[in-house]
This record gives structure tokens, sequence and C-alpha cells, in this order.
């Protein structure tokens, strides 16, 4: 039996007990780790690539929630190179045709670069487009599902 955590904007949930993690994303990204070893999944939400240094640093910036994240599960026990991670989200769901002006093209490119300095891989993703997601992760699996909204 899962216990249900439904993460909003600028939350972070690490599943250590059998988890159904889960969130709906528009421009926002979620990504998804899995330690394969000690079978523990973490899901994040965030609305925006950077944080400015103005304010409080907060995971509702991609470059704060990603790391704090990767340190979540490591102070439980988790191994760096035992994770993986999937990337969901980052839909360009409100037309915009300038391209500084797509923070979900913007979202889905700090996730991979944040992936990439800590070399965790990435083994799935479904980024970008014009629909948002509807995502659910097993966290005693790294198992998702999937749903597109009607946009």
């Amino acid at each position: 039996m899962y216990a249900n955590k439904f993460i909003h904007v600028g939350e972070i949930f690490v599943g250590v007990r059998p988890t159904e993690i889960n969130t709906i994303l528009g421009s926002c990204v979620a990504v998804c780790l899995y330690d394969n070893v000690e079978n523990i999944g973490a899901m994040n939400h965030y609305l925006v690539p950077l944080w400015n240094e103005n304010g409080l640093q907060s995971p509702k910036y991609g470059n704060i929630s990603i790391p704090k994240m990767i340190d979540n599960m490591v102070n439980i026990g988790c191994k760096i190179h035992n994770i993986e991670a999937k990337i969901f989200g980052g839909a360009n769901v409100i037309e915009v045709k300038q391209e500084e002006m797509m923070i979900g093209k913007k979202n889905i490119i700090i996730a991979k670069e944040v992936l990439r300095e800590y070399n965790i891989k990435i083994t799935a993703h479904d980024v970008g487009g014009s629909k948002g997601r509807r995502i659910m992760m097993r966290s005693d699996t790294g198992k998702i599902f999937l749903k597109y909204t009607q946009g």
C-alpha cells in the first residue's frame, strides 16, 4: 500500500517509504531522482530556472531545488553514483514567440546542466511541447506514470 503525496510549486519530496508522488506541470519542471540500490525516489517541482540572488533561496528555483533534493537524498544514505534522473514538464503552455520569454525551455536547460554537474544520468524525459502534464512517481521503484492535460 502506497502513501500519497502531492507536491506543489517549490516543494521537494523524498519518498523513504513507498509513496506515490504526484504533481501537475505546465512550464514548470519536475526532476525525478531514483537511487536503484536504496530504492528511494524523490521529486521536485520548480517554477523558474535561476535564483537571481534577490530574496531568499527557494526551491521554486531550479538551480536551488535540484542540488537541495540531491543533498537530501545523500543525507539519508543514497550515493550519487546510484542515482538516475527523469525530467518532465517545461511546456510552452502560453503562446510565446520570443525565445527569452520561454520559461519552460529555460527550466529544461537548467535541469540538464545541474544533473550534468553532479554526473547524474538522465534515463528518460518528456519535456517541452505545448501541453501540461500530470505525473506520478512510485518512490520505491522509480516508475513514472504520465498523462497529458488538455491544453
